[in-house]
Formats: structure tokens, sequence, C-alpha cells
């Protein structure tokens, strides 16, 4: 396996490595590149000072004015910062790989991702996170990786794949690893589970990033005791100082469904601020594109009154310091040559963006000529992994009383409620009822052909008519179909098997639009620019139908995360994720 490695990648170093890096900063020997005219933010002090930034092959050499350099650049008064680092992503939600991800991510300034791509394993173990490491070494983007812990998930889900524990042994030690991936069974922490014990024994000495969503008092408390050092599922204020004051690090999420940022920017103080990242999470392709990445959450955070160094540490140094990457994060001698022009304080928007020395991106776009390498091969296991036994596939629920347990989507939120409520009864069946919002959910088992069908009920979805589907399910990524009809959902979930994988929108027998997924059934094969085409026909045919949830399929593939409260379903049933169980469907059964 090739995976990125800070120390080894084949980048110029300049022609004799440190002894000519120290001439340069001396003044002895010119630089390669010098940035002229710029005002450098300093995130150690907070001041803003004019200086030139001298360049020795991927790092920073010095930064103060008149040093000799071989090629100089104007940069007519921009300020400068540091790369910005995404503390926390799962590339597979955006449903690119890694290489297009990051084509889409760096015009906004982003230059080191921290990637758990559990997503992928779930479905396709080792192999998978060996084609997203592969991919990313050539990007523009510096891609390193948290190795995904539960995998899967929990039990009470059917995944494709599993991480024993001498893959993590193994895979914990090649180069580019930075820690373990978030705990995402937080239920077996709190209570010992020993193959949770044994994972979490593995990784010590490194960062081990956490899943605690709503977690509270003593079983936080023995959470964070088992040696987990941060959080990003944070949702209220609350809670976060809650996680705070326990010495948890919190990454601040704003992705596309779960948008937490504004409510959690009243914790941002001078006192909290070392303890504070941002991150992403899930974002899909277009919001990345149209509202941007980390830049996003920096421009959210000053427009709330957060001051742009604050802003900036929290953006690029906190991160980079959790993750003890220390050769990033400041503009600073011997740090590595990532770093963002800028024109306005108040609007923070990348005009030009380096990578480990190199431009790779100027005005919101990719630099002409910039070589990355598309050739990565796609492995065969990554194209065949959708098997349904179409024949026990039955999405019939017989009536067995009047009040059900149902799913209650909250608007910006991953946590979903527990909603009891009479169910739409006719002919011994409980059906959809789209004049109430309610939708009946299937989850069906795909990796291997079980058979096995979880079935419930769906508040918040707003789909009047029709059905989507999709193999994008976290964790397990079983194909989750939702609908008014179940004529519509069958025709939806076939159209997304005969596709290979992806998603899809249907009314009775006709299938309206689709994406095909075909590696792993979470990415495309496709440009960022072609996904965002296909994704805008997917979103006109839903609104067609009566729609007017703007992230339903984001929403949709976190109904079935069986380890974020408050009740979900899988392949198995519906699960209440704080008991974690199944529970029946009816309430009077």
């Amino acid at each position: 396996m090739v995976m990125r490695d800070l120390q080894n990648q084949k980048v110029r170093q300049g022609k004799g490595g440190l002894p000519d890096l120290l001439a340069v900063a001396r003044g002895d020997h010119p630089a390669d590149m010098a940035l002229r005219n710029g005002k450098v933010i300093d995130l150690v002090t907070g001041e803003m000072h004019r200086a030139d930034i001298a360049l020795f092959g991927n790092k920073i050499a010095a930064v103060r004015s008149g040093l000799p350099a071989v090629q100089d650049i104007d940069l007519q008064g921009l300020f400068v910062c540091p790369g910005l680092v995404d503390a926390h992503v799962h590339i597979e939600s955006a449903m690119l790989r890694p290489l297009e991800f990051a084509k889409l991510v760096a015009p906004h300034g982003v230059t080191t991702v921290i990637s758990n791509p559990h997503e992928i394993a779930n479905v396709c173990g080792v192999s998978g996170i060996r084609f997203m490491c592969d991919d990313a070494r050539f990007s523009p983007v510096d891609i390193l990786m948290t190795i995904p812990s539960c995998v899967p998930a929990t039990s009470h889900a059917g995944s494709g794949a599993a991480l024993e524990p001498a893959d993590l042994r193994r895979l914990l030690r090649y180069h580019g690893v930075v820690g373990l991936g978030e705990v995402m069974d937080f239920h077996g922490v709190i209570h010992g589970q020993p193959r949770l014990m044994h994972e979490l024994g593995l990784a010590r000495g490194y960062p081990i990033d956490g899943h605690a969503p709503g977690v509270t008092g003593t079983q936080l408390d023995a959470y964070v005791a088992a040696g987990i050092s941060s959080d990003h599922e944070c949702s209220t204020a609350n809670e976060a100082l809650a996680k705070l004051r326990r010495g948890m690090h919190l990454f601040l999420r704003e992705g596309s469904a779960a948008r937490n940022l504004q409510a959690l920017l009243p914790v941002i103080s001078s006192e909290t601020e070392r303890w504070l990242a941002f991150c992403t999470d899930d974002r899909d392709a277009a919001d990345l594109s149209r509202e941007g990445s980390i830049d996003h959450l920096v421009r959210m955070a000053v427009a709330a009154g957060v001051p742009l160094v604050t802003a900036l540490r929290m953006a690029c140094f906190h991160p980079a310091q959790h993750y003890r990457l220390s050769d990033r994060g400041l503009i600073a001698p011997g740090r590595r040559a990532d770093m963002i022009a800028f024109a306005s304080l108040e609007d923070f928007r990348p005009r030009m963006v380096w990578q480990a020395g190199r431009l790779v991106a100027r005005d919101g776009k990719m630099v002409d000529g910039w070589a990355g390498s598309a050739d990565t091969p796609f492995m065969p296991v990554l194209q065949d992994t959708v098997h349904i036994a179409w024949p026990s596939v039955d999405l019939r629920i017989p009536a067995q009383g009047g009040r059900v347990r149902v799913i209650g989507v909250l608007e910006g939120q991953l946590v979903t409620e527990q909603r009891i409520l009479t169910g739409k009864l006719q002919h011994g069946e409980l059906l959809s009822d789209p004049d109430r919002d309610l939708l009946k959910l299937a989850v069906i088992e795909r990796h291997h052909a079980t058979g096995r069908c979880g079935l419930g009920i769906v508040q918040g979805l707003q789909l009047r008519r029709g059905a989507v589907a999709s193999t994008v399910a976290h964790d397990h990524h079983n194909l989750i179909v939702a609908g008014a009809d179940d004529r519509s959902m069958l025709t939806a979930a076939r159209a997304v098997a005969d596709s290979g994988g992806g998603q899809a929108v249907a009314l009775g027998d006709q299938v309206l639009e689709r994406l095909p997924l075909p590696l792993g059934g979470l990415m495309t094969q496709e440009s960022a620019e072609e996904l965002i085409r296909i994704q805008s026909r997917l979103t006109a045919a839903v609104q067609r139908l009566g729609c007017g949830n703007a992230q339903l399929f984001m929403t949709l593939s976190f109904l079935g995360l069986e380890v974020i409260p408050e009740l979900k379903l899988t392949d198995f049933g519906l699960i209440d994720v704080t008991a974690q169980k199944v529970v029946p469907l009816f309430v009077d059964a």
C-alpha cells in the first residue's frame, strides 16, 4: 500500500536539502521564490506585518525583507496566512474520488485534509482504504489519514467488510497515518466492550478521534477516560462546554446535513479557542463548489464577530497541533510552504493558494498546467458491491397496531427524534401518509445478498410523491429507500442496484433520474463538475415530486446510522440508539 509520507514525499526539496535551506535562511544563497509585498498574518502573536516570504523547495526559508531570490512574485499588499486544515472529513461523502475532491477544495485554500475513510472501509475493507490512499498521492492537497475504527460500527447492521485488530495494527504503522479515526460505537466504549478496548489499546500514543453525540454526565466521563481526545458531534453550546470541561478538543462542524457551527460559535473565547478547530465532516460537492470548505466556516465565524486571527488559528494552527503536524499551520521558517494570499480581512476569500511551495490555485480555480495523476486503477472489488436477494425483498408492513415509532428528522441535524404517532392503516397494512409527511423507509442489505430488509416510517423528508433510493447510507452503506408508495420505492431501489450503486428518483414504474456511483456504491468516476450537474438533475426531479428538502439525499444517508441518537433504521430493523437494541415498529405489538 502506498500512503502519503511527510518525510519522504517526492517533491522538490532544493539542491542540497537542509544545509541549502539554512543557507537561504541566512541570506547566503538565493531562494527559489520570494513572495514580495505581502502582509503576513502571524498566528502566534496575532500581528500583521509586511514581510517577504522566501521559499526553498517545499519549505519556507525565511520571513523578512530583502532576501535574494531566483523568482519574485509581487503580492501587491495581499494578506498571507497558512493553508487551511480540515480537521475531519469523509471524502466519500462528497461522492468524489480523492483526487477530484482535492481539486475541488484546493481553490478554497485547503492544503491539508485529515480524512477518515471509514465509509469505503465498511464496504471494501483494507482494499478500499488502499484505493483512497493511492489516489491521493499526487493531489494538490496533502491528504492524511486516520485509520477507521469500529468497522462495522456496531453489530446492529450488516456491512460489506470488517477491520480486524491485525488490520489496524498494520495500518497504524503506515506513513501518513496521523491517528485513529472517530470511535463510532460510544456505547461500546462506555461499557468497556472488549473489541473496542483492544482497538483503543492498539492506538495508544496516537490522537484518537471521538464521536459522542449527546453523551453527557458519567457516560461522557467514561468515554473521555478511555483516551479519546476529540469530538465533532456537538450540536449545542452546552454540549460543547461539557466536553471542553473534560479536556476534549472540539471540531466545530458545518457540513451539508449537519449545520452546527452557528449554534456553537458562542463557545469560542480567548480561553477556549486553543481547544477548537473547524471541520466539514460530510459536505457534498455542490456545497463545496458553491459555499466552500473550511474557508466558508472562517467567513461564518468572522461574520458572527469572531476575530479573523482567532478563526484562522482554528482553521490552520490548532488542527495541525492536534494531529502533531509541527511542519505546518504557521508562516514561519522551516514550515511547509502551504499558504494563502487573500485581499479582505472582512471577507476571507483565497486569491492564490500554494501547497508545498507549488502554486495550485488562483482566483477560485486550479492553475493551468497543474499536473495531477488520474490513472489510479479502479480495483474490481470496488466495482462489484451491490448484491441483493430480490425475491426476499418485501416492502409491505402488516399492521400490528395503530401506534408506530417514527424517525423524526430535525432540520440541520443528524440526531433524530423517536416520535410515537398513529399510522395510516389500510387493508391490514401500514402505508405511507404524505399528507402528514410520513414516508415508508426501507434498508435493504446489499453486500452479501442475505435478503434482510428493515422497514420503518420517517417524518421530515418532505417528499409528496414517488421515491428516492441510495447506496450511500452511513456507515453500513446498505441500500436505503424512502417513498410515498411501494411501487415507486422498488423502482428506485432496482435502478440503484442496476447502476452498480448510486442514487435514483422514481415515480411509479418510471426512473426520473439516476446517479451511478460505481466505486463502492459511494463515489463516481466523473469529475466534480459532471457530478454536480447530475446532482442538480436529481434535485430538480425531487422538486417535481413536491419535495422541499434541499438536502434530501444527504439527510436520507444518515437515517441508517445506528450510532447517532435517537432512532435509526438498519437492515436489522429499528434501532434505539441510546439503548443499542432493536425495537418493534409498532408500539403495542
